[in-house]
C-alpha cells in the first residue's frame, strides 16, 4: 500500500489533482485509529499528520481554528487550560486527530444534550476530488450563506473532500461534574430511569447503562447547582431505584466503557443508533447470541459485542427503526459486509449526487465503503 504525507495544503492539492488525472484512489487518514473500519482495500493512503497546529484561538469568542492533523489530545489540553471544552465530547484512541474525529462524526455521552460533531463545526477549508480548494461555512457561530456543507462534511469519512483547516465552536467547561449510579437494573428498568432523569429539572447531561447492571447519570455545572441537583435526584427517581455517588476516577472508567464500547467481549462489535425506547427490545432480541453490550445517549446508542459473523444485529436494528454500523470484525466479514446500514434508495441517490458533485472521478471513493457489498453474504 502506497503512503503519501503532504507537507502542507499545496502538497495535498497537487496529490489529489494527480490522482484525479491518473484515475487513482486516495484514502485520507489522520492518526489511523479507525483504519480497520470498512472493507480491506488497496488505495494510496494520504496522511494529513503534517497538517497540524492551531491557526487561531479566541477564548473570548469561543472559536478555534486549526489544521486537521492536530492531535485530539493537544486540542483538549489547549482548551482545558482556558477552562473550555469541545462540548460534543469527542473520544479516540491515542494518536486520534481532530480532523479524523470530525470526519468520523465522533461524539461522546454528552451528545444527547450538547449536540453532535456536526453541530459544532462552523466552517472548513478543503480540497475537492477535482484537486480544487474550496471554503464552506465561516468563523462565526451564525452563518446562513449557501448550503450547510459543514454538516455534510462531519461524518463524511473523507468522501466529500480533504480538509486542510477547520473551525470549531467551543464552550466553557463545567466547574464540577458528578456521576450518580443505580445498581442492579435490567435494560427496561434502566431505560425508564434514564428517561425520567433526562426529562427532569435535575438537568442531567448524560445517561448510560452497562450490561452488568450499572446505570450512570451525569450532573455538571457550577458547584452549588450540581450539589443541589444531586441532592434532589434521589427523590426524582425514587419510583425507579436508589442512586449513589461514585468517585470521579471510577466514574471516568465507567463513562469510557459506555461511550466507546471498549472492553466488550467478542471479536465482532456493532454500534447501533435507534429510538431510545427500543433499546431494551434490541438487547432482549439479541440476547440468545450471547452478546455483551452497553447503552449510551439514554439508550439511543447501543454497543453490541458478540462472537462470530451473525448479521442478526443489523436486521434487529432495522426492524426497530435504527441502523447498525459494523465497527470491528475479522477481515473476511469486513470484506463481505458494508460497514454502514444500507440506505433507502432515495437517500442513497442523494448522498451519491452530493459526493459526485465534489468528487466526480471518485478519487475518495475507495472500496472501504463499497456500495455493492451485500449483507446476505454471511449466514444470519
Amino acid at each position: 500500500m502506497a503512503f503519501l504525507q503532504p507537507r502542507d495544503a499545496d502538497d495535498l492539492t497537487e496529490i489529489v489533482r494527480s490522482a484525479a488525472s491518473a484515475g487513482e484512489k486516495l484514502e485520507l487518514r489522520g492518526g489511523g485509529t479507525k483504519a480497520d473500519l470498512g472493507a480491506p482495500r488497496a488505495a494510496t493512503v494520504v496522511s494529513v499528520a503534517a497538517l497540524s497546529g492551531v491557526i487561531d484561538y479566541d477564548p473570548a469568542e469561543l472559536v478555534l481554528t486549526l489544521r486537521p492533523g492536530t492531535p485530539l489530545a493537544e486540542v483538549e489540553a489547549l482548551l482545558a487550560a482556558e477552562g473550555q471544552m469541545l462540548a460534543f465530547e469527542p473520544w479516540g484512541a491515542p494518536g486520534a486527530t481532530i480532523g479524523g474525529v470530525i470526519a468520523a462524526g465522533v461524539a461522546g455521552s454528552r451528545r444527547i444534550t450538547a449536540g453532535s460533531a456536526r453541530d459544532h463545526l462552523l466552517g472548513f477549508q478543503a480540497v475537492s476530488g477535482r484537486g480544487e480548494s474550496f471554503v464552506a461555512g465561516a468563523k462565526v457561530v451564525k452563518n446562513v450563506t449557501g448550503y450547510d456543507l459543514p454538516k455534510l462534511m462531519a461524518g463524511s469519512w473523507g468522501r466529500i473532500g480533504a480538509m486542510t483547516e477547520l473551525t470549531l465552536k467551543v464552550l466553557p467547561a463545567p466547574r464540577m461534574t458528578t456521576t450518580m449510579v443505580a445498581d442492579g437494573l435490567g435494560p427496561a428498568a434502566a431505560h425508564a430511569l434514564m428517561a425520567c432523569a433526562l426529562g427532569s429539572n435535575a438537568d442531567v447531561s448524560a445517561a448510560a447503562h452497562l450490561a452488568r447492571g450499572l446505570t450512570l447519570l451525569r450532573v455538571a455545572g457550577f458547584a452549588p447547582s450540581v450539589e443541589a441537583r444531586c441532592a434532589s435526584l434521589p427523590g426524582i427517581v425514587s419510583a425507579h431505584c436508589t442512586v449513589r455517588r461514585v468517585a470521579d476516577d471510577e466514574a471516568a472508567g465507567l463513562w469510557d466503557e459506555a461511550m466507546t464500547g471498549s472492553g466488550l467481549a467478542g471479536e465482532t462489535c456493532w454500534r447501533v443508533h435507534l429510538p431510545p425506547r427500543h433499546a431494551p427490545s434490541l438487547v432482549a432480541r439479541l440476547d440468545p447470541l450471547g452478546i455483551d453490550w452497553a447503552m449510551d445517549w439514554g439508550g439511543s446508542r447501543v454497543w453490541i459485542g458478540h462472537a462470530g459473523s451473525s448479521l442478526a444485529v443489523r436486521q434487529a436494528a432495522a426492524d426497530l427503526g435504527g441502523e447498525a454500523t459494523l465497527v470491528r470484525a475479522d477481515a473476511a466479514m469486513r470484506a463481505a459486509v458494508p460497514p454502514f446500514q444500507p440506505r433507502a434508495p432515495g437517500l442513497a441517490a442523494l448522498e451519491q449526487r452530493v459526493r459526485r458533485a465534489f468528487d466526480p472521478k471518485g478519487v475518495f471513493a475507495t472500496t472501504r465503503f463499497a456500495e455493492d457489498a451485500h449483507a446476505d453474504q454471511l449466514p444470519a
